[in-house]
């Protein structure tokens, strides 16, 4: 078991080097100005130290015992009294210490009630002091307080958003698998083998999406459930799917939310080669721009009914999930181009697998 290491805390430190500053200086003026022997001068310094360290530390027990909130108010009547009243003790604990010096070094006889009243420098010096002091350690504690809030409502606001995209990642997980799951049942009657070469894509993809706790996953692994999904709809429409792929290799390593590129494509497939008798092609282009990887997925088909085609569950999901991840970061446009094709392009912040 490592030993703690016994260090000074950072109130100590400031409080020991702060009042001690101050003591060095009055002690320099004793010594130089004043003609105090070294003796004296080091006495008049540990007590001024001393008395400077109560004061304040007495304060900050008192505000303490009031609740953690007190050292975060700035009750401007309140900081003023409590300024005040250690200004005074400050003024009186001094003109004991010099009645007491006179008394017993010089053997002279001083008026104990004159002396103790004396307030000035002492008291005005206090006055200063202290409201140097009790001002500091208000900010202090203020500025602390506002940090650790920021902090938790940072964390709250992250976790917040990371239910979300766990609630959005459960929900289209089963959204696919019904799907696909349909895909296979078509097959059974018609085609026993490649129902069975459905079912063992079937349960690959799962295995790699399912399973799949990470909200962000690399482009390489996204694709490889892309390509089983591919393949798995083949098995459906042979001939009539196809994929190209235009994909910029050194993009691979970084990370996209799990299942969205395959998002795309099957809502490719499901309002474009399933609606059209001699099917069509799924095109997918990963590429960079600047900071920005633009996924792009074009197929066969017609917005004519663009309201019913964006609305599905896959792609409101889609979005929902994109301002979570990324705020406004990222952006979503689907559109139909001059040659005849949906294409559906996401534009993500590049994040690396690291």
């Amino acid at each position: 078991m490592v030993e703690k290491e016994n260090r000074i805390s950072l109130y100590w430190q400031c409080q020991l080097f702060g009042w001690s500053l101050a003591s060095l200086y009055w002690a320099y003026n004793f010594y130089v100005k004043e003609e105090f022997s070294v003796f004296h001068t080091t006495t008049n310094f540990i007590f001024d130290v001393i008395v400077g360290v109560t004061l304040t530390h007495v304060y900050k027990l008192l505000i303490k015992r009031a609740g953690s909130k007190s050292q975060e108010k700035f009750n401007v009547t309140q900081l003023v009294v409590a300024i005040i009243i250690l200004a005074a003790l400050f003024m009186v604990f001094n003109n004991i210490k010099w009645q007491s010096y006179y008394v017993f070094t010089r053997e002279s006889s001083v008026d104990f009630l004159g002396v103790l009243t004396n307030w000035d420098p002492p008291f005005i010096t206090g006055l200063r002091l202290m409201s140097i002091w009790v001002l500091a350690y208000h900010l202090y504690h203020y500025y602390t307080a506002q940090i650790i809030m920021t902090k938790h409502n940072a964390e709250l606001s992250i976790n917040a958003k990371q239910l979300q995209l766990n609630h959005l990642s459960k929900q289209l997980k089963p959204h696919f698998l019904f799907n696909s799951l349909n895909s296979v049942k078509s097959l059974i009657a018609e085609d026993p083998k490649k129902a069975r070469r459905s079912i063992d894509l079937l349960s690959d993809i799962l295995r790699s999406s399912i399973y799949t706790k990470e909200s962000l996953i690399s482009i390489s692994e996204e694709l490889q459930l892309v390509y089983d999904y591919v393949e798995l709809e083949k098995i459906r429409f042979e001939s009539r799917l196809k994929l190209e792929t235009d994909i910029d290799e050194s993009l691979l390593g970084y990370k996209v939310p799990s299942l969205i590129i395959q998002t795309l494509v099957e809502n490719g497939v499901k309002h474009g080669i399933q609606n059209s008798l001699k099917g069509g092609t799924i095109t997918l282009i990963i590429s960079r721009n600047k900071d920005l990887i633009e996924i792009e997925v074009q197929n066969p088909g017609e917005l004519i009914y663009k309201e019913q085609y964006g609305n599905g569950l896959g792609l409101i999901n889609l979005n929902k999930r994109l301002k979570l991840q990324y705020n406004k970061r990222a952006s979503f446009v689907l559109k139909e181009n001059k040659e005849g094709l949906i294409v559906a392009k996401l534009t993500i912040p590049i994040q690396s697998n690291a």
